[in-house]
């Protein structure tokens, strides 16, 4: 007979507008998604926790937001910008100088949890299109003004903090149309505000919206896929679910234009160039330093769901996972677009959770030598034309045969593509029970991969009770990446952030690098000068003073920059 969990009711009611539990809660306010009990006694046993831990609540933060942060911007200054937008998109209230200064770090949830404000923006700007941003930007440049820039508002990294106040620019209320779709190029121009799902509609239906012959898609998968801009990808170096296949942002964005406070300018569109070092590329990832992205040109690829190949194999352990998605990665026959190896200990929670253990397919799983503590899941995606989806898949699934793999079925990955974009929602009520679920990510080669896998995790497991899934699932012929996923009891927040960036110097002093996906933000920018060192940050500083000469654009610590 399985374990019996005892939880409370979970929450199933929209946080109440102005509340700070609807700044921090993830997604939609009316979706849901619950721990299942078996995810739930994964996490009561692997931290060896009391029967009746999971039956409290936390503090839910269903209160208004309040603070007494006075404004550092002089009521004048709020009345010119808003004879520019309009009196309408311009909001000085409390609320909404802390949502457009807050992002969805664990730091941030557990700030907001305790009713605590932290950072704020003096007000929010909601600009009608690039005329706005640029007289916005002239003034704030003018009084030396901090400008930053809200898209979905799903950085991780700290991003949106405004720590010397000043003016966020929200795009998404009005900066989300779309500019222009060529075919013959196979581009989209769009503003930075759309955000992923309307922007993947548009690309789905592409005959129907512009007339096209053929559908499209973005290629564009982050899990905050749903309530992340397309603009926001770019900016932060993003990486979507099936960038294996399709490119990182960095790949897929053709041009971008900006205003800045040294002046606009809109890079070319050209799909090569030998014009010298290009500043398309020195604008991708600068994360609101530089300037304002106002409109980008993206590549689209042609739209084939029905020739999507799946595919699930279980792999012996971890190093068989690993070699065989670097013979996948090199094996010069096309990438799959989805492709990830998850490592034992997030193997097994997946088997715990999914209600397999246990059952007649795991003791067949056991049988055939796929013992618990060693196995590991790979599961795939093979996308694009009819005949190129099936030699990919062909070839992935005979790689997998080669390093001792049995197939699942397609199973196992269609149960992750159904659930991938829900399983966020499940953190609102893991904290609520006392339960830390965080992440962090990093760059790393293949001949490094094992070392680093290894020296993080244990630091983990050294310097908290915790469990750590990690996984990898961007692949490269040079490398990959390692996502390594932490649940442990809550703790106090200085006690949390001392462990979470004794995590991020683990990272960095065994070979990875300080983000793969996320970007840099606050958490990361102390770190890049050690990171990239003296003579690639005195470049990134001087583009800066270029750009912003008055330290405007997103100041104080974002990129390591001032």
């Amino acid at each position: 007979m399985s374990e019996k969990i005892t939880t409370p009711d979970w929450l199933e009611t929209a946080p109440a507008k102005g509340t700070y539990r609807s700044i921090f809660r993830w997604g939609a306010p009316d979706r849901f998604k619950h721990p299942s009990p078996g995810f739930l006694r994964v996490i009561k046993n692997g931290l060896d926790l009391p029967d009746d831990y999971f039956s409290r609540r936390l503090n839910t933060a269903e209160v208004p937001v309040k603070h007494e942060i006075p404004p550092g911007i002089p009521s004048e200054a709020v009345a010119a910008i808003a004879s520019i937008v309009g009196d309408g998109n311009v909001s000085t209230d409390d609320y909404s100088r802390l949502k457009y200064a807050t992002g969805k770090s664990m730091e941030d949830i557990m700030r907001l949890r305790d009713g605590k404000a932290g950072y704020v923006c003096d007000c929010a700007v909601h600009p009608r299109d690039k005329n706005d941003v640029m007289e916005i930007v002239k003034f704030c440049n003018e009084k030396k003004i901090p400008v930053h820039v809200y898209g979905g508002g799903s950085s991780v990294t700290l991003g949106l903090e405004s720590r010397r106040g000043g003016v966020t620019l929200v795009m998404g209320t009005h900066m989300n149309r779309v500019l222009g779709f060529n075919e013959a190029n196979q581009t989209i121009t769009v503003e930075p505000g759309l955000m992923g799902p309307a922007y993947e509609d548009m690309l789905n239906n592409a005959p129907e919206r512009f007339g096209a012959r053929y559908r499209y898609t973005g290629g564009h998968f982050p899990q905050s896929f749903e309530f992340s801009s397309v603009g926001g990808w770019v900016v932060t170096l993003g990486s979507g679910q099936a960038s294996s296949y399709y490119g990182d942002a960095y790949d897929i964005v053709v041009s971008q234009e900006y205003v800045t406070p040294a002046g606009s300018f809109k890079t070319l569109e050209y799909p090569a160039t030998a014009t010298g070092p290009k500043v398309n590329d020195i604008m991708k990832g600068s994360e609101g330093c530089f300037g304002v992205l106002v409109g980008l040109t993206m590549k689209v690829f042609r739209y084939f769901p029905e020739n999507a190949r799946q595919f699930s194999f279980m792999l012996p352990d971890w190093r068989s996972a690993v070699d065989a998605a670097r013979e996948i990665s090199q094996g010069e026959f096309g990438m799959p677009a989805i492709l990830r190896i998850s490592d034992p200990e997030e193997t097994d929670v997946a088997v715990n959770m999914y209600g397999i253990a246990g059952t007649p397919a795991d003791s067949f799983l056991v049988f055939r030598g796929f013992k618990p503590g060693k196995r590991c899941l790979l599961i795939g995606q093979a996308d694009g034309e009819k005949g190129f989806a099936r030699n990919v898949a062909k070839n992935a699934k005979k790689i997998c045969r080669r390093y001792g793999g049995m197939s699942l079925t397609a199973y196992p990955t269609k149960k992750w593509m159904h659930s991938r974009f829900m399983d966020p929602y499940m953190r609102e009520d893991l904290n609520d029970i006392g339960i830390v679920i965080d992440t962090l990510e990093t760059s790393v080669t293949w001949d490094n991969l094992h070392n680093l896998h290894e020296k993080v995790r244990r630091y983990i497991k050294e310097n908290a009770n915790a469990i750590c899934m990690t996984h990898a699932s961007h692949f490269y012929p040079q490398g990959t990446n390692l996502y390594f996923i932490f649940i442990t009891p809550w703790m106090k927040t200085d006690d949390y952030l001392r462990f979470h960036r004794g995590i991020i110097e683990a990272i960095m002093v065994n070979g990875g690098s300080l983000s793969h996906h996320h970007g840099v933000g606050r958490m990361m920018g102390p770190l890049m000068e050690r990171h990239l060192g003296r003579e690639q940050m005195d470049v990134l500083r001087a583009l800066k003073r270029h750009f912003d000469p008055n330290g405007i654009m997103n100041p104080v610590e974002t990129l390591g920059l001032d």
